[in-house]
């Protein structure tokens, strides 16, 4: 019987969707208060859940899936999952301040705690040609910079405070990709869904396919 149970669970078939969450929406079905993704009127199937939110100012690449064992396997697991933003901030960022970011800073985590963030890849960007309009109003004429940031780490707001804490707060965040998984030319609110044994691949994450 036991045996029978474990088959029928690993012949289950579980959804993967990438979803470009847009602007002021929370990373979630119910229970906050301002817009859900349950506004979005896609039709998800029954136990559909988002992995590795984002909140609800940022945009960008938001899984979801009705496999409840991708968050361990993605986000708690040995090996470190890549994620990359384009970040906007404020003023014109300096070599030496990017070298900054890349080799850590302090920031204040959960329980009022300094915390000096892991080293991570730094770029400065060109703005991001054909960028949907992300609900933002900018102030003409006041300097700028575009960054791209690859992360192996996620505490809670932690590139907006990152940036913050060199000076140069966060303007616009959108998350690009994690690892090879990649949001492309998908627009806001748009949701495109991802074979399994594809989405496994491009997360770098075992793969048990089913019987």
């Amino acid at each position: 019987m036991q045996t029978d149970t474990i088959t029928q669970a690993l012949k289950a078939e579980h959804r993967y969707f990438v979803l470009n969450k847009p602007y002021a929406m929370l990373s979630q079905f119910i229970g906050g208060q301002g817009r859900m993704l349950g506004e979005l009127g896609i039709d998800f199937p029954e136990g559909t859940h988002p992995i590795g939110r984002l909140d609800n100012h940022s945009e960008g690449l938001l899984i979801l899936t009705t496999n409840k064992k991708i968050t361990k396997l993605l986000f708690q697991g040995e090996v470190p999952h890549r994620r990359t933003y384009l970040v906007r901030v404020y003023r014109e960022v300096s070599p030496e301040t990017i070298e900054k970011l890349r080799t850590g800073v302090t920031i204040r985590i959960k329980g009022n705690v300094d915390f000096v963030t892991t080293p991570c890849e730094v770029e400065r960007v060109e703005e991001p040609e054909n960028l949907f309009s992300g609900g933002y109003e900018y102030r003409e004429g006041l300097p700028h910079s575009w960054l791209r940031i690859t992360l192996t780490e996620g505490k809670f707001r932690q590139i907006r405070k990152m940036t913050r804490a060199v000076g140069h707060p966060c303007q616009r965040l959108i998350r690009i990709s994690i690892e090879n998984l990649k949001l492309g030319g998908l627009p806001p609110g748009q949701v495109q869904e991802i074979e399994e044994e594809d989405f496994f691949e491009k997360l770098r994450i075992p793969y048990l396919p089913p019987i």
